[in-house]
């Protein structure tokens, strides 16, 4: 479809000189061309439906880059990214070469900080008024946070920090509460009486005269504001951001995008930090967006004239092949507890909230509660299933070390998204937890296709004690992969070629591109074996054993090298007097990983099977087969 207004306004600039009446139409002409657009790249939908109109009048009122927007979490950021020049670029979005699906100040100036787990944006907002305020520089910074975010801990802490800073705004975007008609007319009055410029110097002008009253002024100023922190508790409920030091706005219709503008624009001059209330619709203008904002949250590319409901048939996964079998392990074992942490869907356990509702729980955006919690049930003789992105685990490490390690508690960790994970970039890659977990001595199990996913997680439910954890990738298995089966083994040679020089091993998904290279190695005639872990730590016993016979061992993995899984062999194998080469391929932490498809991700990072294949062919002083 066309776009009258959108296709004029390519820079802020343009978007303040449209006249006020256009700035509906050009909501709505922004809401279609991220339905368009996202529907064939795929990316984060519902978040961005329902940021429209605030971020519209952000840009109205406010001029980045002196002035700063923070993001929380940074998915919320498309229709920031389509009035600062980046519209044209759409088509490209979260994929190889094109724009991150993130804030990212390396693409523009606009963006003023990465921004791709939740939380964050509060703390570092204060940070960034600080600074301005230590060099003395003009200007705002604006943290629009949703309101899954305030499930997080972080945001209390930064919040308890606030100061007075009078150039720092906050605003929740609020997409679970409604506006009460008899409460919200008196503060809607109220919240446009006090954004006024001249009400906020006359109420700061006040306070101060009588502040300075001998004996009797810092009296009077202390009753006047409890009177009004009464007045403020019969008409919010709650007064807890003004006792934290802001002065609180709200609620506010966030779609209302005319009187965003002309609140926004009165906080050109404010006399203490500022807490906006705006109330929106997650997925507005998406019908099924709308009805389930959940599900659209982040998005494969779809047909949005053919939908169906993602809760009754969902795509088939790991994530959902997880969910299932945890329902069956349930049924007859009624410890079993599962727990996420804002994650129902997209860790498959919206089958287990069905059928146990009692033993699920969702504790929010809280990665460090959620493990914690964990480890309180499982002090009380509960076995609680812990279903997180790889990613997001990484922020409760401190929880897995001191609450559920050092006491030896009974946590199954389910870790999702395991490896790596295509289009959202550097801030959600799932590399980390082999070594971190292997650091602290906590058992790794890594199935590579569903048969395997079925035995092991039984087996690390039943048979093991203590922590453990279990990974898989995201998406489904590839049909190289479901055709090994499962043969219950904690390491396979999955492939074995007469008189093999070349030993490659791998686990999880990687195992496809050590079998892809082995070919490329045999049409080179080169012969090799490839060899397949499911346990990952301990290294299974036999494993040394078998690779010690070969002048050559590859180990590959996609995830961090420094204290990977491959370290661990290569020590294990010098203790055995290992005399042939040893090759480790993993990833470099001083590699940017780019947003793009996961075989596009391994070919930039020499992790596709060519590039392994060459890289045996270069220790051994063999033509490149490619």
């Amino acid at each position: 479809m066309g776009y009258p207004l959108l296709q004029h306004v390519n820079d802020p600039q343009q978007l303040k000189a449209l006249p006020a009446d256009r700035l509906e139409p050009l909501c709505e002409e922004i809401r279609q061309f991220l339905i368009e657009n996202v529907s064939k790249t795929g990316g984060h939908l519902s978040s961005n439906l329902g940021t429209i109109e605030l971020t519209v009048a952000l840009h109205r009122a406010f001029s980045t880059p002196q002035d700063k927007f923070v993001f929380d979490v940074g998915h919320q950021c498309y229709t920031h990214k389509i009035l600062t020049g980046r519209r044209e670029q759409f088509g490209g979005l979260r994929q190889l070469g094109g724009i991150s699906g993130f804030p990212n100040p390396r693409e523009s100036v606009h963006d003023a900080f990465v921004a791709g787990h939740g939380n964050t944006a509060i703390s570092v907002a204060i940070g960034m008024a600080q600074a301005k305020k230590i060099k003395g520089e003009p200007g705002k910074v604006i943290a629009l946070v949703g309101d899954g975010a305030f499930t997080g801990g972080m945001v209390y802490e930064g919040m308890n920090n606030i100061d007075t800073l009078n150039n720092l705004i906050v605003i929740l975007n609020d997409n679970k509460m409604s506006i009460s008609k008899n409460v919200g007319s008196l503060a809607r009055y109220l919240t446009q009486l006090r954004t006024n410029p001249e009400y906020s110097k006359a109420k700061a002008n006040l306070e101060s005269v009588l502040g300075a009253i001998p004996g009797v002024g810092a009296p009077v100023v202390r009753v006047l504001q409890a009177g009004k922190a009464l007045l403020r508790r019969g008409i919010y409920h709650s007064t807890m951001f003004e006792e934290m030091g802001f002065q609180y706005l709200g609620p506010v219709d966030g779609h209302d995008v005319l009187r965003l503008s002309e609140l926004f624009t009165n906080l050109q001059t404010q006399y203490a930090p500022v807490f906006i209330h705006a109330i929106t619709v997650k997925g507005k203008g998406f019908k099924p967006a709308e009805e389930n904002p959940g599900e659209f949250h982040g998005v494969s590319s779809f047909d949005p004239a053919h939908i169906t409901d993602p809760d009754v048939a969902p795509d088939a996964s790991f994530s959902t092949q997880f969910g299932n079998d945890l329902v069956e392990l349930a049924k007859t074992r009624p410890n079993i507890c599962a727990i996420t942490a804002a994650m129902k869907y997209g860790t498959g356990l919206q089958f287990f909230y069905r059928r146990f509702p009692e033993r699920f729980f969702d504790v929010g955006m809280a990665e460090q509660h959620a493990v914690t919690f964990a480890a309180g049930l499982a002090s009380q003789g509960m076995l609680p299933v812990v279903a997180i992105y790889s990613t997001f685990l990484q922020r409760s490490y401190d929880q897995l070390i001191h609450d559920v390690k050092l006491m030896n508690n009974n946590v199954v960790l389910a870790i999702d998204r395991a490896g790596l994970v295509p289009g959202d970039g550097e801030t959600h890659q799932g590399i980390y937890d082999t070594a971190f977990l292997s650091q602290i001595d906590i058992p790794v199990y890594a199935p590579c296709n569903y048969a395997e996913l079925d035995h092991w997680l039984t087996v690390v439910v039943d048979r093991l004690s203590g922590p453990r954890a279990i990974r898989y990738p995201r998406g489904g298995q590839s049909p190289t992969l479901e055709a090994l089966g499962c043969t219950g083994s904690a390491f396979d040679c999955c492939l074995s070629s007469p008189e093999a020089s070349v030993a490659l091993v791998s686990y999880g998904s990687m195992t496809e591109e050590v079998l892809a290279a082995a070919e490329q190695l045999r049409q080179q005639g080169v012969n090799a074996d490839v060899y397949k872990l499911v346990q990952l730590y301990p290294l299974p016993e036999g494993l040394c054993e078998a690779l010690l016979r070969y002048p050559t061992v590859l180990f590959a993995e996609d995830s961090i090298a420094a204290g990977g899984i491959g370290e661990h062999l290569a020590r294990r194998l010098a203790a055995q007097n290992y005399q042939g080469r040893y090759i480790h391929k993993g990833i470099s932490s001083r590699q940017s990983l780019p947003h793009a498809t996961v075989p596009q991700i391994r070919n930039v990072l020499g992790l596709d099977g060519a590039s392994l294949a060459a890289l045996v062919c270069e220790e051994q002083h063999i033509e490149d087969p490619s």
